[in-house]
């Protein structure tokens, strides 16, 4: 599959840090060589536009942000979305990252996506989940900056390391080993009757 249903992600990217009137729930862990981040939020957006043709659907967020994302034919029930409808949305995600001593991996990237929509004739709604493992060379550490150099098999990217005993372990030479994971459930509610 080369979409997740309603790109259902894009939603979940563009209001999970903009938004206010939403609950966000994070927390985080450390052991030597290895550490996790989690973030679940909930959030409510707004239908404001709708383009039939393209299946294009504009949200805005509580906090005035918008996003215009694309229905693909995982959805169903699209024909069903009217504008001023809410979208009611709950994002979960995790990033585990894991110090690799001495290994000789590949550095490779692999994606993997599920989808799910409405049944038809159902409200419309659906759930989707990504997973995002990489595998990158650390090919600089800048101790005095905290910095970290990356070189990954689509980008470098220099990455801050706050933890000075996180610090200290990581070696040019050495590879990081990382695991993104989102999940998200969105159901769309049909606008208030005046």
């Amino acid at each position: 599959m080369k979409k997740p249903a309603i790109v259902i992600l894009a939603i979940a990217a563009a209001f999970a840090i903009n938004a206010s009137a939403q609950t966000t729930v994070m927390k985080s862990s450390s052991e030597p060589g290895k550490a996790t981040v989690e973030q679940m939020v909930d959030v409510t957006a707004t239908v404001t536009a709708i383009d039939r043709s393209t299946r294009d659907i504009t949200l805005k967020g509580p906090k005035g942000n918008w996003i215009v994302v694309t229905a693909g034919p995982e959805v169903k029930n699209f024909d069903q979305i009217n504008v001023g409808d809410k979208v009611h949305t709950r994002y979960i995600e995790a990033l585990v990252l894991e110090l690799k001593h001495g290994a000789d991996l590949a550095v490779v990237r692999t994606d993997e996506k599920s989808a799910q929509g409405a049944a038809p004739g159902a409200q419309p709604h659906g759930v989707a989940g990504r997973r995002i493992t990489v595998v990158a060379d650390v090919i600089a550490v800048n101790r005095e900056t905290q910095m970290v150099t990356l070189r990954g098999p689509q980008l470098t990217l220099d990455v801050r390391v706050d933890d000075p005993k996180q610090l200290k372990r990581i070696q040019k030479g050495d590879q990081m080993y990382a695991v993104y994971t989102q999940a998200l459930a969105m159901v769309v509610e049909p606008a208030p009757k005046k």
